[in-house]
């Protein structure tokens, strides 16, 4: 087991920035890619951002890319999501996963429980 809590979510305006966190509780966090995924009422789950387990590697869909940046420091056990230019399409449920470097969901076996993110025109 991997537990996965984020943080960080809320309201924004557009153009505004956020950024989002998500712990890890064990050092196998160290051993796994990681992604970030979104859903918004009534869509389905749309991949956002994939990392590698040593960060070499990151992946963007194409709607974020240029505008969200995923890091993360295994020292801390933490993955990172910053994301500026907000748009309100960008309102979602953020979750972060452990699994392999993949945009397809099913490829992580571990998930957090979701942070908010609102964004307002």
């Amino acid at each position: 087991q991997l537990p996965l809590v984020e943080s960080g979510g809320g309201w924004a305006q557009a153009g505004d920035s956020l950024r989002l966190s998500c712990a890890a509780s064990g050092r196998t966090f160290m051993s796994y890619a990681m992604g970030w995924f979104r859903q918004a009422p009534g869509k389905e789950r749309e991949f956002v951002a994939s990392i590698s387990w040593n960060g070499g590697r990151t992946a963007y869909a194409d709607s974020v890319k240029g505008r969200f940046t995923i890091s993360r420091d295994n020292a801390k056990l933490t993955l990172y999501l910053q994301m500026n230019s907000l748009k309100p399409e960008d309102t979602a449920v953020y979750y972060c996963a452990a699994g392999s470097m993949s945009n397809w969901w099913k490829e992580y076996n571990y998930w957090g429980q979701g942070t908010q993110a609102t964004v307002s025109s």
